[in-house]
């Protein structure tokens, strides 16, 4: 009885281990500043009366998880670009935007929702980041809302990336 068990939880162990999301392998190394905020988080921001703009607080209350990791380290850096795009075929998001300029390089990339206007994921790629040759940042956002919200998301947590996903405007109906 006791093989058997041992059996199950070494043949379980994997499974487990992939519960976590596919960039938790960057929160907590020492080459990777990292920002996590949870769903519970965005629910104690939105009940809190805020000065904030109503766009803002409507938006948080639909976000379930926001994730940020930068690096300058370019092992780290080369690791989380094969990481984003194996998750970005594993998870079928589509390409919303990509910019090469000069020494950047920006992905942005989602998982559509229940119309055209609503996402369900939304990933940012970026290598050189604010103007840093060596600077890589990997965002994910996951909950239900509109593209055309997150700006004021980016504004008021002066997030990383913050400009190129200004750009992106989903078609409003």
């Amino acid at each position: 009885m006791k093989k058997l068990i041992i059996v199950i939880a070494i043949a379980l162990a994997p499974v487990l281990s992939f519960a976590q999301g596919p960039f938790d392998k960057f929160d907590g190394n020492d080459e990777v500043t990292s920002v996590v905020v949870t769903k519970k988080m965005f629910q104690m921001m939105g009940n809190v009366k805020h000065q904030e703009s109503q766009e803002f607080l409507n938006l948080i209350k639909k976000l379930n998880n926001l994730r940020v990791f930068t690096t300058q380290n370019k092992a780290v850096a080369a690791d989380m670009r094969n990481v984003a795009n194996a998750y970005i075929k594993s998870a079928g998001l589509e390409e919303l935007l990509r910019v090469n300029d000069k020494n950047q390089n920006v992905r942005i990339m989602v998982k559509s929702g229940a119309t055209e206007t609503r996402v369900k994921e939304l990933l940012m790629f970026i290598e050189g980041a604010n103007g840093k040759a060596q600077e890589t940042v990997l965002l994910s956002l996951t909950g239900d809302f509109d593209l055309n919200e997150v700006s004021a998301l980016t504004e008021k947590m002066n997030l990383p990336g913050g400009k190129e996903l200004n750009k992106v405007k989903s078609p409003k109906k």
